[in-house]
């Protein structure tokens, strides 16, 4: 079972910034890491990605505030999420695919909080 690792979520001001990691295993080939986040209620919605290449895909809510990078030799992925808002409050779940069954991966959830 691959198995990613995600840190740094918490709580912060409006305005404020954080950075998430993940971390995939390093002996397995990962094609596009990413971060998507779920509102109770609604469906999980991607938030930025990146593959192999460095090519990037953001929604339209995040774009110019958050920046999405990864380490390919450490198979870490970064979001670095700056000017949050209220709403950008929710669970991030880091994403990535890979040769491994079941081909997708999911990490365990990190919240994010971002205090009025």
């Amino acid at each position: 079972q691959v198995q990613l690792v995600e840190s740094g979520g918490g709580l912060v001001q409006a305005g404020g910034s954080l950075r998430l990691s993940c971390a995939a295993p390093v002996s397995i080939s990962i094609n596009t890491m990413g971060w998507y986040r779920q509102t109770p209620g609604k469906q999980r919605e991607l938030v930025a990605s990146i593959n192999s290449g460095g090519v990037t895909k953001y929604a339209d809510s995040v774009k110019g505030r958050f920046t999405i990078s990864r380490d390919n030799a450490k198979n870490t992925v970064y979001l670095q999420m700056n000017a949050l808002k209220p709403e950008d409050t929710t669970v991030y779940y880091c994403n990535a695919d890979g040769p491994m069954y079941p081909y997708v991966y999911w990490g365990q959830g990190t919240q994010v909080t971002v205090s009025s």
